[in-house]
């Protein structure tokens, strides 16, 4: 019969001078210093989470727990990093044996030990978005699929299927038919091409960024053993932003904390907004089923925002109903102004309001870098762009490159400029480069055909269809490479020179873009919206060359800006929600509240009864307006163009209706001309 043998610890050598009780809220104090055992932590927006996870690590260090036996996992780099260094300042001492980074840099870490377990051997490469494109597309140059038949999707979209599936355990066929139903008839193809990705991944001894996830898992269910080591080692598990857990790390955290369980998990369930990329809003809801006996601790005083801002957010998130109670109180005394409502004609009103309330608070002495505009989707913030631009006021973006920097919306253009500029061989190029089976030599080719045809004339009197139709084409690319010719040809009118840039739009959308954006771009339907605010922007515009000169100029002024400008000199923040969590300006313009932009019509479309998409669209607005220190201005304009479906009156957000309105200052805003 097998002995049972305790080793007692060895207290610490040398003990912070922490005062937990005095450095810390009363809530905070609680969770820091609660006994061992299943521990969840939410800490609302603004409440000092990074502080309490932080003070936790420094408690146990203190009570003598050796450094190896801690496990921090964080979302990312810079968090785990931040988090280590003032666990080091707290305890006057560095942290270098903890085991504390990404859930995807452990997995790494494990994984490099143990590769040959799984057939790899250590030194596997961990491929890149890039490099895993790169194998995609020899897998498919391997595979016995016919991708002339039909547009196929590129090794972009099919990352983000596979990369999806991994992440939220669906299979290949039931997430294409879920997300992406418009490649439905190829499901079982996309399915037999994921088992060839993997078998192809193993031969040249690579990973990709979901595999150290995924893969670590695995060796953990088949290696025991190896799995037993890591229990006994990770004593005590830590993690931040626990709402934004997928399936997978869910269940890496439950194998990693077992049997002990003294795992404390921090984070709000009022900001879990990522169920797009695979988050799992359960796993902090069902936190106390999963753990029996869990503890809970709800840290509610905030520290960033004046009272208003923090009442009109506790307002906002009440409808929710699947939701952790909470109620943020604010620790900052006096009221502060109340946040402002205002209701504008269109979506260029809208941006000079934002725009001259900016410079406005300069005046008043708060720094640009000091505000933001936060929006639901990128391409709300088009007129913001130029309106900033015109007036002078630099701006950086976070959502992603500037509006006319984006590939679609040089796309869009290049149809454009070929019409104007019958030898634009850059624009020519760039268009038939979107066919399959066109590369960089059968483009030049085209082109060269072309150049050789009468119609390449820069005073041609003809349709491209006149020449263009007998050009040899890489069979591949036949199926589209017709209609894209008709679409040039409805670019031009009966005199055959361009149309109005607002007449193109819908012929360059009905053509072969469509289909192209869809198998090009997982986010293929707001790059859609994004050409739709562009086709408004080209109604102030009679003439073609007047159009294009006036995209080439804001691009170039982004461009300029962007290399000109110092990292750190003062700028407007511009940037989506999701962008912007975990951020704080002193001043949020939050712009576009109106059904349909925010919250956005693929929710509104969802089946009535499932309220989650809306319930999360809501979190979102939660986030946006606990961004606000100071100040907080929502906005949304009456009138939108919608491009492909004329004028269209915009009803006020629903999220609006749900507060006192008592809680708000409405502005009427007027025109001074």
């Amino acid at each position: 019969m097998a002995r049972d043998y305790t080793l007692n610890r060895i207290p610490s050598a040398s003990r912070s001078e922490i005062n937990y009780a005095r450095e810390l809220n009363e809530q905070q104090f609680a969770a820091v210093t609660c006994p061992p055992g299943p521990s969840l932590v939410i800490a609302g927006a603004g409440s000092g989470k990074t502080r309490t996870l932080t003070h936790r690590v420094a408690y146990l260090l203190d009570n003598g727990i050796p450094q190896g036996n801690i496990l921090l996992l964080t979302f990312t780099n810079k968090a785990a990093r931040e988090m280590l260094e003032r666990v080091e300042a707290l305890i006057n001492s560095d942290t270098k044996e903890i085991w504390g980074g990404t859930f995807h840099s452990v997995g790494n870490r494990i994984l490099r030990r143990h590769a040959s377990s799984l057939g790899w051997t250590s030194n596997y490469s961990i491929m890149d978005r890039e490099d895993q494109k790169d194998v995609l597309k020899t897998v498919i140059g391997e595979s016995d699929i016919d991708t002339k038949a039909t547009r196929f999707p590129k090794p972009e979209v099919l990352a983000d299927i596979f990369s999806l599936s991994q992440n939220t355990g669906q299979s290949v066929s039931d997430l294409v038919e879920t997300r992406y139903p418009y490649f439905d008839h190829l499901a079982d193809t996309i399915s037999k091409l994921q088992e060839a990705y993997e078998e192809k991944k193993k031969e040249i001894n690579s990973m990709d960024f979901d595999d150290l996830l995924v893969k670590a898992l695995f060796l953990f269910h088949e290696h025991p053993e190896i799995r037993e080591m890591y229990q006994r080692q990770f004593e005590w598990v830590l993690v931040d932003e626990y709402q934004d857990t997928n399936q997978i790390q869910a269940e890496l955290i439950a194998l990693l904390a077992a049997p002990q369980n003294n795992l404390m998990v921090v984070g709000d369930d009022a900001q879990s907004i990522y169920s797009w990329r695979g988050a799992d809003f359960r796993n902090i809801l069902e936190f106390q089923d999963t753990y029996e006996n869990a503890r809970k601790f709800v840290i509610e005083t905030n520290y960033r925002s004046v009272p208003g801002i923090l009442t009109l957010a506790n307002a906002a998130i009440a409808s929710n109903t699947e939701q952790i109670k909470k109620d943020l109180a604010p620790y900052r005394a006096g009221a502060g102004v109340l946040p402002a409502l205002a209701e504008v004609q269109s979506p260029n009103e809208q941006a000079a309001f934002v725009a001259q309330r900016i410079l406005e608070l300069r005046d008043e002495g708060i720094e640009l870098n000091e505000m933001a505009v936060l929006y639901r989707a990128h391409y709300h913030s088009m007129e913001i762009q130029m309106e900033l631009t015109n007036r002078g006021i630099p701006f950086q973006i976070t959502s992603g490159l500037r509006f006319f920097e984006q590939a679609h919306i040089k796309d869009a253009a290049a149809f454009m400029k070929i019409t104007c500029n019958r030898k634009d061989e850059v624009a020519f190029k760039r268009i038939v480069n979107m066919l399959p089976g066109v590369g960089a030599k059968s483009a030049d080719s085209l082109w060269q055909q072309w150049l050789q045809s009468p119609g390449a004339d820069r005073e041609a009197k003809s349709m491209f269809s006149d020449y263009m139709l007998d050009f040899k084409v890489p069979a591949k690319a036949k199926p589209g490479y017709e209609q894209l010719v008709y679409t040039l040809d409805e670019l031009i009118d009966e005199e055959f020179q361009p149309r109005r840039p607002a007449e193109m739009m819908p012929s360059i959308m009905g053509g072969v873009y469509e289909d192209y954006l869809q198998s090009k771009f997982s986010n293929w339907e707001n790059r859609k919206q994004d050409l739709q605010q562009l086709q408004k922007y080209s109604e102030n515009f009679t003439k073609l060359d007047e159009f294009l000169s006036q995209l080439s100029l804001l691009a170039g002024q982004d461009a300029a800006g962007a290399t000109q400008e110092e990292p750190d000199s003062e700028a407007v923040c511009l940037s989506t929600v999701h962008q912007a969590k975990g951020l704080e300006w002193k001043v949020v313009f939050l712009v576009w509240l109106a059904d349909g932009m925010f919250p956005n019509n693929r929710v509104l479309d969802e089946d009535s009864e499932d309220e989650s998409g809306l319930e999360e669209e809501r979190r979102l607005f939660y986030v946006a307006l606990t961004r606000a220190m100071d100040e907080l201005y929502l906005t949304y304009p009456l009138v939108w163009h919608g491009a492909f479906n004329g004028d269209v009156l915009q009803t006020p957000s629903r999220f609006l209706s749900e507060f006192p309105t008592d809680l708000v200052e409405e502005w009427r805003i007027g025109m001074a001309w």
